[in-house]
């Protein structure tokens, strides 16, 4: 629900001033499974995602930090990269997400019914509108948005810098002991 307000709301020329003006009108003209129109979408989206990720960063680790020391800096350069990486591979889903959560009108006016339900729709609509590079518009933004979150607040880098500080805090422990 908050992904269809929030795009909704940051579409150029929006109509909506206020949320609750938008969730009135997508309420009252879409029905209340407009809220919920991407959702295998984003189920979709985040499974590769987090599988790219994932991957990715663990052969950056190899690569910078083959014998797994505590080392924050590959872990933040590894996270941001594997990030960078998967937000690119899954910018299609991403865009075809925004499609059915948004309703855009050039978008909606190739369509036949007047409204865009499902991934493979939406597939099939941005080709249409746009043709292959449709799939990658926002591809940068998105990028750039992903990295830091996924450098500096990666879950392997967290639990990496996490398991390095309770090593070093048994340690030390084990000494006092």
């Amino acid at each position: 629900m908050s992904q269809v307000v929030k795009q909704r709301m940051q579409m150029y020329n929006s109509p909506y001033q206020r949320v609750t003006d938008c969730v009135r009108a997508v309420w009252r003209n879409e029905g209340a499974g407009a809220f919920y129109r991407s959702y295998t979408t984003q189920l979709t989206m985040n499974i590769p995602f987090q599988a790219i990720h994932f991957m990715t960063y663990e052969f950056l680790q190899e690569q910078l930090n083959p014998h797994r020391q505590y080392n924050p800096g590959s872990h933040v350069v590894s996270g941001a990269c594997a990030g960078a990486v998967a937000a690119a591979a899954t910018t299609p889903l991403d865009v075809c997400k925004t499609l059915l959560n948004t309703q855009e009108s050039l978008a909606l006016s190739s369509n036949i019914s007047g409204h865009i339900t499902g991934m493979a729709n939406a597939f099939r609509t941005v080709y249409q509108v746009g043709g292959v590079t449709a799939y990658f518009r926002g591809v940068q933004a998105r990028v750039i948005y992903q990295m830091p979150s996924t450098g500096a607040a990666a879950p392997p880098g967290m639990l990496e810098a996490l398991s390095g500080f309770w090593l070093k805090q048994s340690v030390s422990l084990a000494v006092v002991l």
